[in-house]
């Protein structure tokens, strides 16, 4: 796919860190972009850089994915790329023994169930509605119609202690990418995943300097938290190479995660 001014595209979790840095990469080519997103301040201050749209959007409500998708289209028309970003995580064992009195906890169903809603569902749901708009429009000169990139993460094959849930969602988008883009064959969408390692995104904005040292001394090379830009990079990698399709790719600096 030939990347310009043509080509509109929707960023979920496109306020910042993975998908703030893909926006900022597909404008550059001349991408008309849309940022779906709860942070409203962030959203619209990038939307208005790139000149492109915000649209208020939780990935776990029908409805509001429908009203972003309504935005989006009306203002930069139907989008070809869906890059999907939007996510969350937690930190519960399954089950643990309180060190004050012996209690057995467990993690809370509700818990576990929001981290599936938010990665999984939330990254179906917007596929879905993404490709069934993608299917009204004609194929491009290359034959592609639309491109879709999803964002698991290596927890999903190498999960740590306490990521029972994250590892569970992260793991269904690895397992729905083939089968989708097998879906979406005949109609020319094609779909991929990547896998992020560690990355220098908002999630460890708050972590004392040392953590993050420590962190980036655990990759084996380069020895250091990935940058979102990197991350960006790979995903138009994935649009605009038409032979991409179905595929999940680790972009990690070669960590395999140790237990915790």
């Amino acid at each position: 796919m030939e990347l310009n001014s043509n080509i509109s595209a929707v960023i979920t979790g496109g306020a910042s860190g993975l998908g703030a840095a893909t926006a900022r990469r597909l404008a550059e080519k001349g991408v008309k972009v849309a940022l779906f997103d709860l942070n409203e301040e962030k959203g619209e201050a990038l939307a208005k850089e790139l000149g492109g749209v915000f649209c208020k959007v939780n990935v776990t409500d029908d409805d509001s994915v429908e009203a972003g998708f309504e935005k989006a289209r009306a203002t930069i028309g139907q989008e070809r790329i869906l890059v999907n970003c939007a996510g969350i995580g937690n930190a519960i064992k399954t089950v643990s023994r309180s060190k004050e009195d012996g209690s057995i906890k467990h993690f809370p169903l509700d818990a576990f169930k929001f981290v599936i809603e938010v990665n999984l569902i939330g990254t179906f749901r917007c596929i879905a509605k993404s490709a069934a708009g993608m299917l009204t429009l004609d194929p491009l000169e290359d034959g592609d119609r639309g491109a879709i990139v999803n964002t698991a993460s290596v927890a999903a094959e190498d999960g740590q202690i306490g990521q029972a849930a994250y590892s569970a969602s992260k793991g269904g988008v690895v397992g729905m990418t083939l089968p989708i883009a097998r879906d979406l064959s005949r109609e020319a969408i094609r779909v991929n995943t990547i896998l992020p390692g560690i990355f220098d995104t908002p999630l460890l904005a708050g972590a004392p300097q040392q953590v993050r040292d420590a962190l980036g001394a655990m990759v084996p090379y380069p020895p250091r938290l990935g940058v979102p830009d990197e991350y960006a990079k790979l995903a138009l990698c994935m649009i605009e190479t038409s032979y991409f399709n179905g595929e999940d790719v680790r972009l990690d600096g070669a960590i395999r995660m140790a237990p915790r």
